[in-house]
């Protein structure tokens, strides 16, 4: 009696892959069929269409806080976050912010080959933010895009991304508390501008309380002197960044 021989290396990891993609769809909370992610009503105040696109590639740069803010949506609504190459990224800050740690897959060190890990998070995971270790290709780019859409997979990169839809950005960045030299820093106002492809292309910036005083994010109140109108949209685009 002959026995059927045994998988190949090949085929077995590929059924490990497809075990956890059932593993983490069957955890999921909500439904992934819908193009629009769940953003954090901070940031949808800015977004073209007020949510983030599944299979889109969108730059949050220079500031830990925005990243975890625009993952904070997504987990909150029952999606798994991933996160590779931010070795400074606190557990207990996120936790803050209000993603679910425990659907939170952190790579603190993926090395040169994060854009093989990222691939593979973005094989299973729904969300993913990386920060690029070197340069990227357009070709690559835009096969790593393809594939983005092909699974729709939302990626936050932290850095230069070929043919990206989407930037996050910070114009401008004040923390309040201390007092005549003394204090604790309470709160960061902050401008976020929003730049990328189609309408996105002219650009939006919108004050936001980044952490605000509990912690979270909102969006700041209108005060004269900032230019914002009662909605708390910046009409005056000539701030320089001074912070992250």
């Amino acid at each position: 009696m002959k026995t059927a021989p045994a998988p190949t290396a090949p085929a077995a990891h590929l059924e490990r892959v497809e075990q956890l993609q059932a593993r983490i769809r069957g955890m999921q909370a909500t439904r992934l069929d819908s193009r629009a992610v769940p953003t954090h009503p901070a940031l949808a105040s800015v977004l073209p269409g007020g949510a983030l696109r599944e299979g889109a590639v969108v730059r949050v740069e220079g500031s830990a806080s925005l990243l975890m803010a625009a993952l904070a949506g997504p987990s909150q609504s029952g999606r798994w976050v991933a996160v590779a190459g931010f070795p400074e990224f606190g557990v207990e800050a996120a936790a803050r912010f209000g993603i679910d740690l425990e659907r939170l897959v952190l790579v603190p060190h993926p090395g040169r080959q994060w854009l093989s890990v990222a691939a593979a998070l973005a094989d299973v995971i729904p969300v993913v933010a990386v920060r690029p270790a070197g340069a990227l290709a357009p070709a690559e780019a835009a096969r790593f895009a393809a594939r983005l859409r092909q699974r729709g997979t939302l990626l936050l990169v932290d850095g230069p991304w070929p043919g990206s839809d989407a930037r996050l950005g910070l114009e401008r960045s004040d923390w309040t508390g201390l007092e005549r030299g003394h204090g604790h820093l309470v709160e960061r106002e902050v401008v976020v501008r929003v730049t990328g492809r189609g309408e996105v292309g002219r650009g939006s910036l919108r004050r936001l309380r980044l952490p605000a005083r509990d912690a979270q994010v909102a969006v700041a109140d209108a005060v004269a002197s900032t230019g914002a109108d009662a909605t708390g949209i910046v009409h005056r685009p000539d701030f320089t960044a001074r912070a992250s």
